[in-house]
């Protein structure tokens, strides 16, 4: 595996039936499980997000697979930070932003190749990506896949087998990474072919995130007090547009984000009836500051959308009784959010995160289309 960090322009290929104009066919063995149990390596038993290992080797295919050619991987957000964290510290602070993509580059392509998956073994969490399909084995349903088509993978990392072949780049600001590799797909796993009206790295950070939405749409109602922790991110941006789409004028709307020029990014957008710059780690003050900008109503929902450790309690404390809060981040720690309601007396609905929703790829690329000013700052932060 090299890292190069030098992109490369790609062919764009045709949407074609035939998979030996694009590289060699490989060949497909019967024994596939359409969960894909066939590619976990260690421990028995196990499916493969959970699993250790996964087998990459691509030379054959398993009945109902979509073998892709990897363009780019998209990591989630909580990943990504740890990860360029544990990379700025190993290379120290006396070197340029190349030393430090470099030394990502090594810890993806690392755990690629131990693993099987990019599934950091710090977070639990992974990400997704975009590639052309190489080839379709039988077994899929869904006949209108084609060779050539461009997709993004709608099921995480961490249970995708992933072979890296070279580090094309690596862009900080947008959590991506360009590589050449291949991938495949089970035959139960989600995707989303690629639009043609909207940018590939805008499309590429949107659905990685792209559950959001739709768990917004399920439950906010006019009139509610809506308050979003990391309003300012991709997730918490998506959040807050929904919520204003479903609530109406209504609903009031809180974001939540400490960094003071995205939380600017995000007054400017208009979604928010009040954006707070707070640390959402600090409990107290964040609960003080939200009733004061609400004449003292307490959340009816809260969303957590921070890629950072120890917030489930502020979410918890600023919600009403009988309220909820949907913890979207892959940072929440269950237990944490369990015995801490449990701790304040708060009978409250507790809802994970869940990446998958029907529907939810389009969903959410509706929203960034008729949402102007959201579609625009996506535009400058990732496309």
């Amino acid at each position: 595996m090299r890292v190069a960090l030098q992109p490369q322009r790609r062919k764009v290929v045709g949407r074609r039936r035939d998979a030996m104009s694009l590289k060699t066919s490989r060949p497909v063995l019967a024994a596939g499980d359409p969960y894909g149990t066939h590619r976990v390596l260690a421990p028995p038993g196990a499916l493969p997000q959970p699993a250790e290992r996964l087998d990459n080797d691509f030379s054959r295919l398993f009945w109902g697979e979509a073998l892709l050619d990897v363009e780019t991987l998209n990591l989630d957000a909580a990943s990504f930070s740890q990860i360029e964290e544990v990379a700025s510290a190993a290379v120290g602070r006396a070197v340029g932003p190349n030393e430090v993509e470099q030394a990502i580059a090594r810890m993806v392509a690392r755990t690629v190749a131990e693993r099987g998956k990019q599934h950091n073994r710090v977070t639990g969490s992974g990400g997704m990506l975009v590639g052309k399909v190489l080839q379709l084995s039988s077994g899929r349903a869904d006949e209108l896949l084609l060779v050539g088509d461009r997709v993004a993978t709608l099921a995480s990392l961490t249970c995708t087998p992933l072979r890296i072949d070279r580090v094309l780049a690596v862009r900080r600001a947008s959590a991506q990474v360009d590589v050449e590799g291949e991938a495949v797909l089970f035959a139960s796993g989600p995707y989303a072919r690629l639009p043609d009206d909207l940018p590939q790295r805008l499309v590429l950070a949107v659905l990685d995130v792209a559950g959001a939405a739709p768990q917004v749409a399920r439950r906010v109602r006019p009139g509610q007090v809506v308050v979003i922790l990391g309003a300012a991110g991709k997730s918490g941006v998506l959040c807050a547009a929904e919520a204003r789409r479903t609530g109406g004028a209504s609903a009031f709307v809180v974001g939540l984000d400490s960094r003071p020029t995205a939380a600017a990014e995000l007054v400017s957008l208009g979604i928010c009836d009040k954006v707070l710059v707070v640390d959402a780690r600090d409990c107290v003050a964040v609960r003080a500051a939200v009733l004061a900008v609400t004449g003292g109503r307490e959340a009816d929902l809260a969303f957590s959308c921070v890629n950072i450790t120890d917030a489930e309690m502020t979410a918890i404390a600023l919600t009403r009784d009988r309220g909820a809060v949907y913890f979207f981040a892959m940072s929440t720690s269950f237990t944490q959010a369990a015995l801490g309601a449990e701790g304040v007396g708060k009978d409250i609905d507790l809802f994970i995160g869940n990446g998958y929703a029907h529907g939810h790829a389009e969903h959410t690329l509706t929203l960034v289309r008729e949402t102007p000013l959201v579609r625009a700052l996506f535009e400058r932060r990732y496309a």
